[in-house]
């Protein structure tokens, strides 16, 4: 599999998918044309998302088309050169993703190597379930299964704030609560303006930022990029 898991698609003050760009356009090489899955967006259009993404794909020559246009999405899917999923919410996203059938379409067509670039909520459906999204359940889906693509779970946007005056949970308490609901699954909390590339069975970090290991029974860490993830494969 040739998977690029983003965090995000933004860093604050930056434009739309500035500093990933130069990393998917590297791992899209030679590809002309991603097939687009835009279900993520909930309080603007499919249409919106499709040419949001395609002013900045534009950069780097490659047409953008989304599933949303066809009558057909799994057709979609099977004939892509490559797959591109956004991110918004991943229960809206799940969902529909789930009710096309695109969950399965798109891991039998990775499995053959089909590149595969997701961002937020795009690459917490890589993981065998949404469960460790940060997201609000404003839709129900048939049920928190995944891609499962990956076998450990996600987190984007991992954040070590605890604001002063908050009284709720941590990001990190929240994973705690994970984990020990679910002692098997490692989880990571994949910061912003990092991502993960995993090729030829192999998985690195990329970014400046160290990435949180969670898993019940270990003690948490930190691993950095260049760092070894086999543990995670």
């Amino acid at each position: 599999m040739n998977l690029l898991l983003i965090s995000n698609s933004t860093n604050a003050g930056e434009q739309y998918l500035q500093y990933p760009i130069k990393n998917i356009a590297s791992f899209l090489e030679g590809v002309t044309e991603v097939v687009f899955v835009p279900y993520a967006a909930v309080t603007f259009s499919y249409a919106a998302y499709e040419a949001k993404v395609q002013a900045r794909f534009s950069e780097i020559g490659i047409k953008v088309r989304s599933v949303h246009r066809s009558k057909n999405p799994r057709k979609m899917i099977r004939e892509a050169q490559a797959i591109c999923v956004g991110g918004g919410n991943t229960f809206a996203l799940t969902k529909k993703m789930q009710e096309q059938g695109l969950m399965t379409a798109i891991l039998r067509k990775i499995k053959e190597g089909t590149p595969y670039v997701g961002w937020s909520a795009g690459s917490n459906v890589t993981c065998p379930t949404i469960c460790t999204t940060n997201d609000m359940p404003i839709v129900q889906p048939e049920s928190f299964k995944a891609i499962g693509a990956v076998k450990f779970q996600i987190n984007p946007h991992y954040l070590d704030a605890n604001p002063e005056g908050h009284a709720g949970e941590t990001r990190e308490q929240r994973i705690q609560e994970y984990i020990e609901a679910n002692p098997r699954r490692w989880v990571v909390g994949l910061r912003e303006g990092c991502m993960l590339h995993l090729h030829d069975g192999k998985m690195e970090l990329i970014g400046s930022r160290p990435m949180r290991i969670f898993k019940k029974g270990v003690e948490t860490f930190e691993v950095n990029a260049g760092d070894d993830l086999s543990f995670l494969l």
